[in-house]
């Protein structure tokens, strides 16, 4: 067994009775939580604060439950429009911008993520901002399947890399091995 698949099946081994009690309570599929997890959070290796999705913190979440952390996000601004629109300044610290060959631009910033006490806090808030987040409720019409959720979920919007529910549907046919 080589060094990647020891790691995948240790992030399965650790991570999958989280994504099943998950579906337990939720109803969206623990393949596609599982596989969100998985890339997120690079298969665990980076998942600072139990944070294994990515979700952001509003501003009024509390101070202990919030970190700053350096992620990437795709927009369609360059950064002389992004400083001059108020409404576009949404990052803390934008530490580089570079354009892409699609025309949209690389943001490299620092941004408020959640932090949680534990892992299983983790997988159950992620479930429930789909289920009381009003963008996703055709996605929810098809939690139960893996592939459609993670192309619903893209399709509204959830990331801003646009091959993400590309990305996911991959990790989804590798744990379904």
């Amino acid at each position: 067994m080589t060094n990647n698949e020891q790691q995948i099946a240790h992030f399965v081994a650790t991570y999958k009775p989280y994504a099943i009690e998950t579906e337990r309570k939720t109803g969206i599929s623990h393949l596609f939580i599982l596989a969100q997890a998985a890339l997120e959070s690079a298969w665990g290796t980076h998942a600072p604060g139990n944070m294994f999705f990515g979700v952001k913190a509003k501003a009024n979440t509390p101070a202990d439950d919030r970190q700053l952390l350096v992620t990437t996000e795709v927009l369609s601004c360059d950064w002389q429009t992004y400083q001059r629109n108020p409404a576009l300044r949404k990052f803390p610290e934008v530490l580089s911008v570079t354009k892409r060959t699609d025309g949209k631009y690389t943001y490299k910033v620092k941004d408020w993520f959640k932090k949680y006490p534990t892992p299983e806090a983790s997988f159950t808030d992620h479930a429930l901002f789909f289920l009381h987040n009003p963008r996703y409720a055709e996605a929810l019409k098809v939690k139960t399947d893996p592939y459609l959720f993670a192309e619903a979920i893209a399709r509204a919007g959830y990331a801003t890399a646009p091959d993400y529910a590309t990305q996911l549907k991959k990790i989804i046919k590798q744990l379904s091995k």
